[in-house]
């Protein structure tokens, strides 16, 4: 039900000067964010297997790093119900706050982890323990950030508006691939292993730092706030409540983003692994392709929002997942000729299809679910499905190539997944059109 009459107390910061600080404090907070959680991403493909695993052999490191980047993706939905219970409780700015601070505290603590020489097994315990903190606080931080930038929004707007934290993957991935090349660059491969890497995971202290000043200056959102002053409507346990009302919203909406994740990382990670270990390519031309893509990803991602405002969540989406299909098996017979254009286009292609679901996502998602469990039923989705698509792919793309030599499972993978994301899609209904101030339980 669209609610749109109800009396809400204005809030004193509120306003045109107000609104700028949403958009930048979504948008910083989601940047810094991703920054910490990509720098692993990197670190996994380029140098952490060697220095923490070092016993096993060059493949089986490498997937035992990955393992570890997994253990961040299964345990962002803990986040997800953790932060989004109280966040649907007792508002998104605190939660915002506080999952910004355990991701920054969780990162520069990766970057002082001895290695595996230096205090043995123990090493990957730490990174493993420190990667899963990681995870906690990003699967709060992604629906608390939405929210932020949604609830705020125009009427119409919406779209365009959840855009700004949907920039925090283009920019993060940006500063810290750029970061990793200029160190790498500048160093040379002996320093950079030694201690090197080590300065991205640090030097997220100060951003950590902007990113608390920033979001303690920002206002409640009205569409909480409304939902404050009518307590009635405020479940004791938001997530029994999603379960019970919208659990088959919830499956679909999972189901259907498992795309986003599983495009961005296989274009990213994954081949960055695959151009290095497989291809035997210099990693630094390859993180030059992929910091381009990331640009192009990062243009297209407003644009691609804007568009969703206009024709629909949905059908941006679908196309999305068309496209997948489409790009699945070219993206790596251009990533196969060991042509750096070719591998640019590849990975610059895959990541605008990419942003054409996740651009879309930021409104979407919080448009599927009543006021009372949004945060919950966001953050779960987006957690959940960053599990099987961001956390298990890298996984599986691995061991597909090293025992089969070849990229072709991991093409067939991928436009599976699109084809399974375009059924679900196409079960779940628009929502550009409808307020966010609603709580009819039973709408899907």
């Amino acid at each position: 039900m669209d609610d749109t009459r109800t009396e809400v107390r204005p809030d004193p910061s509120s306003g045109p000067v107000s609104r700028r600080r949403i958009v930048v404090a979504s948008l910083v907070g989601t940047s810094i964010e991703f920054y910490d959680f990509y720098l692993y991403g990197t670190a996994a493909a380029l140098v952490l297997g060697r220095l923490y695993f070092p016993s096993a052999s060059p493949t089986a490191g490498t997937l035992a790093a990955f393992a570890t980047f997994a253990a961040g993706f299964v345990a962002r939905p803990v986040g997800a119900l953790l932060f989004g219970h109280f966040g649907d409780r007792v508002g998104r700015k605190r939660m915002l706050v506080v999952s910004l601070l355990l991701m920054g505290l969780s990162t520069v603590a990766i970057g002082l982890v001895p290695t595996y020489a230096a205090i043995g097994v123990l090493a990957p315990v730490l990174l493993v323990t420190c990667r899963v903190l990681q995870g906690i606080g990003l699967g709060g931080e992604w629906g608390g950030a939405v929210l932020l930038a949604t609830e705020h929004a125009p009427e119409g707007r919406r779209g365009l508006w959840s855009a700004y934290p949907q920039l925090g993957p283009a920019v993060g991935f940006v500063a810290a691939n750029g970061l990793f090349l200029v160190l790498d660059a500048a160093l040379g491969e002996e320093a950079f292993d030694a201690w090197g890497w080590r300065v991205p995971f640090v030097l997220s202290a100060v951003l950590v730092v902007v990113g608390y000043v920033v979001r303690t200056s920002i206002a409640e959102t009205p569409v909480f706030r409304e939902a404050m002053a009518q307590r009635e409507r405020r479940p004791s346990v938001p997530v029994v409540e999603l379960l019970r009302r919208q659990w088959w919203v919830l499956t679909l909406a999972t189901v259907s983003f498992v795309l986003a994740f599983t495009l961005f990382y296989t274009v990213t990670t994954f081949a960055l692994s695959y151009g290095t270990d497989t291809l035997g390519l210099p990693q630094r031309p390859l993180l030059v392709c992929t910091l381009v893509a990331a640009v192009v990803m990062g243009v297209a991602t407003p644009l691609l929002a804007a568009w969703s405002d206009r024709v629909g969540r949905r059908r941006v989406c679908l196309g999305a997942a068309i496209g997948a299909v489409v790009w699945a098996y070219p993206m790596f017979w251009l990533i196969d000729t060991g042509s750096y254009l070719a591998i640019g286009v590849a990975m610059s292609v895959g990541l605008v299809v990419f942003a054409a679901i996740y651009a879309p996502m930021g409104a979407y998602l919080p448009e599927l679910f009543a006021t009372r469990y949004r945060y919950t039923g966001a953050g779960i989705a987006y957690s959940a499905a960053g599990i099987v698509g961001g956390g298990v792919t890298p996984l599986l793309a691995t061991a597909w190539v090293s025992g089969t030599g070849s990229s072709w499972p991991v093409s067939a993978y991928v436009l599976a997944v699109g084809a399974v994301s375009a059924a679900c899609l196409l079960l779940l209904t628009e929502t550009k059109d409808t307020g966010l101030r609603w709580s009819d339980p039973e709408r899907s």
